[in-house]
């Protein structure tokens, strides 16, 4: 079972990030088969495991005037006013903060929600609290990025590391001109994204769904229908 879910994950193309990874938990999987068959085993497990986490699927990005991206695969865990965080010049005022926790075993690598010119990248050090909580979007390790849209809508997307998580990559930097859905950054290993909408916007989701980074449409500036609801069923 071990070899075909590795078979099947390697259908997928593997971030070039993650094989320094993989290949020291091979490393280590290889030394503890010399000691035990058992531990060996153990190892090798991991290692699928590495491979199967830093996998970077295609995604079909959706089209369209006005439309917002998840910005990672994950959890919806909040949709609520909050304040953007400082440094990338948007107004003191609550926006609508989209938040998805990644859990180990989600795609890491995170997309651009709109089209747009990247205008400031802010990382800010701190802490490594339970991504899941609402204070680690103030408290924990982040990496902020704000795009402007050509239409003058200005979007936040915060990196934000989580209680296992050690490292947020960024691959963006101010002034450069992107697409919505193209790869920004990952974070290693467990973790959270925050998508602050313009004001606006129309949220799209609610607490509980699950969401596909550049795939899954979170919220719609050109949409006035109200805010989604939804139900356990």
């Amino acid at each position: 079972m071990l070899i075909d879910t590795i078979r099947g994950t390697l259908a997928v193309p593997i971030h070039r990030a993650g094989w320094p990874f993989i290949a020291a938990f091979a490393v280590v999987a290889l030394l503890l088969f010399t000691q035990s068959a058992l531990l060996g085993a153990l190892g090798l497990l991991a290692t699928g495991w590495c491979v199967y986490f830093f996998r970077d699927p295609d995604r079909l990005t959706p089209v369209g005037e006005g439309l917002i991206v998840s910005a990672a695969d994950g959890i919806v865990t909040a949709v609520a006013p909050a304040l953007p965080p400082p440094g990338l010049g948007l107004p003191e005022a609550p926006l609508v903060r989209v938040s998805v926790f990644l859990s180990v075993f989600d795609v890491h690598v995170n997309r651009l929600p709109v089209d747009g010119t990247v205008t400031a990248v802010v990382y800010r050090p701190g802490r490594f609290l339970n991504a899941a909580l609402d204070k680690a979007s103030e408290d924990n390790e982040r990496n902020a990025v704000r795009i402007d849209t050509d239409d003058g809508a200005a979007v936040a997307v915060v990196q934000i590391a989580g209680l296992i998580a050690r490292r947020i990559s960024c691959w963006v930097g101010e002034g450069q001109r992107r697409r919505c859905g193209e790869r920004f950054g990952l974070i290693r290993f467990g973790s959270r994204v925050d998508v602050y909408l313009p004001e606006g916007a129309t949220p799209l989701v609610a607490p509980g769904q699950r969401c596909i980074g550049g795939e899954t449409v979170i919220a719609d500036r050109l949409s006035r229908d109200p805010p989604r609801r939804a139900e356990r069923r």
